[in-house]
């Protein structure tokens, strides 16, 4: 088979990756499926550095017991094995997998909800599969239908989107938000490169707080704080909600603006798959000229 002819068959790659991991999710032997799931607690939390990188989150130490043996193991989590940790305190708890016999090869979990399947990667497959089957409409079958398959692909996101859930989910929890003081502790720092070779510096500052039942919380606060790369030993006022202080903010304002945005993105995309979708069909239909 010829070049041209082979890469016609681009779609059989996406599509056989997506049904072998769909059928080991069903068989139940994906990775996930056969590991061991247990729960773990925050033993100690350890503060990031001034200046280190915002990537590890907080580190922690996790204490769990094999349900094989009955041993229990104290490890540090720093969120190379797994979900990065953004707000810890003593007692806190996570889900945690990892390979039978190999405890020390755990993951951490923000949220279990969703991974006990192992569908990520299938699911990656599958939009990896949308996606080029719109620019190949754009390609091969035009403007018009490449723009009734985009249109789909937006709405498809925008339906699948959680930015309203967790919009929603989180305005409920800040609405009974409690003010107590805080601090900042550290600043983290990371470069980045943008397309023209430039650094882009990133503050992240590391925010300490107690709670009115006792709980200390040291907390990465990406948003909020003004001048953040200056804001060291700075005094703040953190707004957490008692039902779970992982959720916070210092300024509520500056939240609500947050979570608006994110709806109106959400609605965005929504709304331009509407509109692709009908230019497509318009076009399709000769309702309007083509340039």
């Amino acid at each position: 088979m010829d070049v041209p002819g082979m890469l016609e068959l681009w779609w059989t790659v996406p599509v056989g990756a997506a049904l072998a991991g769909y059928a080991c999710s069903l068989a139940g032997l994906t990775r996930p499926q056969r590991a061991v799931w247990v729960t773990a607690r925050v033993v100690e939390v350890h503060r990031p550095g001034h200046g280190d990188s915002t990537r590890p989150g907080i580190p922690v130490t996790v204490a769990f017991q094999d349900p094989s043996g009955g041993r229990e193991f104290r490890l540090r989590h720093t969120g190379r094995n797994g979900h990065v940790v953004a707000a810890a305190w003593v007692g806190q708890e996570f889900p945690v997998r990892y390979p039978r016999r190999r405890p020390e090869r755990f993951h951490l979990m923000l949220d279990s909800t969703g991974e006990e399947r192992g569908l990520g990667g299938p699911n990656c497959m599958l939009l990896l599969l949308l996606v080029g089957l719109v620019v190949q409409a754009f390609v091969v079958r035009g403007g018009a239908d490449g723009l009734v398959c985009l249109g789909g692909l937006l709405l498809i996101v925008g339906a699948l989107s959680r930015d309203r859930e967790y919009a929603r989910a989180r305005a409920a929890l800040l609405a009974g938000a409690v003010a107590v003081p805080g601090r900042v502790v550290a600043v983290t720092r990371d470069v980045h490169t943008d397309g023209e070779g430039g650094e882009i510096v990133v503050h992240a500052p590391v925010v300490v707080f107690t709670t009115h039942e006792g709980v200390h919380v040291t907390a990465l606060c990406r948003e909020g704080i003004a001048q953040p790369g200056l804001s060291l030993d700075r005094a703040l006022t953190i707004h957490y909600a008692p039902a779970d202080p992982a959720v916070f903010t210092p300024d509520l304002d500056h939240d609500r603006r947050e979570r608006a945005a994110a709806v109106r993105f959400t609605i965005g995309l929504l709304l331009a798959g509407i509109v692709s979708v009908a230019l497509g069909v318009a076009f399709l239909h000769d309702l309007l000229p083509v340039t």
